[in-house]
């Protein structure tokens, strides 16, 4: 079995308050992106998880996709499985790459293993390993809430838009984003605002975690200005960081750009 789980991005984030369990609550819109990692299983005599590319950080035990199979085999005594994880999304970097990795194991062993959970039932059982996992169950656009787990879809399309993804090369650890983060207790519709003008977006849709990011990292706000003075009519780090994406009308010309980092384009 083989799949290719997709990054995303957000279109605006707002971070409400504080909540008593530690995290926090959220406003957000996730929006799927063809940037991909790939994932492929086999049966196995023992679980084991193999990675390529972009090394994981931390116990491999501990990654999600160990938490799923983990999950799942403890629900439904599934047999072990050899997962080779390939990472091209880069690694905390505000784009979901574990999420989706996670994500989409859990629907590929549902369907390899005919256990026939739906959607919801899938969503429920992966919202507690990270706040957007549920997420990539459905990879829709879709309003996210609460921790990012409490989903509704969103009738947003960038279709015809031109993206600029840009990833500086560093992370942003997202326990340092959250514990720098102040709450701004906005209570603009974020539906509303993206149904407005495009044009309207720079002033009025925005990133909480954009000002912790570039107070950590200049280069942030440097990278942002530059795809608005190239033709971008919005611009925006993405989730809690480091990568900051750029949507425009016609693909943006990167040459000579004055920070280093890896450039992905596309048109949805």
């Amino acid at each position: 079995m083989i799949c290719f789980p997709n990054a995303k991005i957000n279109l605006g984030l707002m971070v409400t308050d504080k909540r008593e369990d530690g995290f926090h609550n959220l406003r957000t819109c996730f929006y799927p992106i063809p940037l991909c990692d790939v994932l492929e299983f086999v049966p196995s005599e023992k679980y084991a998880l193999t990675v390529y590319g972009s090394p994981l950080l931390g116990d491999p035990k501990k990654n999600l996709v160990s938490q799923v199979y983990s999950v799942m085999q403890q629900a439904f005594d599934i047999p072990p499985v050899k997962v080779s994880l390939l990472k091209r999304i880069p690694i905390q970097s505000g784009l979901g790459g574990g999420s989706s990795d996670a994500a989409f194991f859990m629907r590929e062993l549902n369907g390899f293993f005919g256990l026939r959970l739906t959607v919801a039932d899938m969503e429920k059982l992966i919202a507690p390993l990270g706040s957007d996992c549920a997420f990539f169950i459905r990879n829709s656009p879709s309003m996210g809430e609460g921790r990012g787990d409490q989903l509704s879809l969103v009738a947003v399309s960038l279709k015809g838009v031109c993206a600029t993804l840009f990833f500086p090369g560093f992370s942003i650890p997202t326990a340092l984003a959250y514990s720098l983060v102040v709450p701004s207790c906005n209570e603009s519709a974020l539906p509303v605002l993206l149904a407005a003008d495009r044009n309207t977006w720079r002033t009025s849709l925005y990133n909480d975690f954009q000002s912790v990011a570039e107070r950590l990292f200049p280069e942030i706000a440097l990278i942002t200005e530059e795809m608005y003075k190239r033709g971008a009519f919005y611009a925006s780090l993405s989730g809690s960081g480091s990568a900051v994406y750029a949507l425009s009308d016609q693909p943006l010309n990167m040459s000579n750009f004055p920070v280093k980092g890896t450039i992905y384009q596309w048109i949805f």
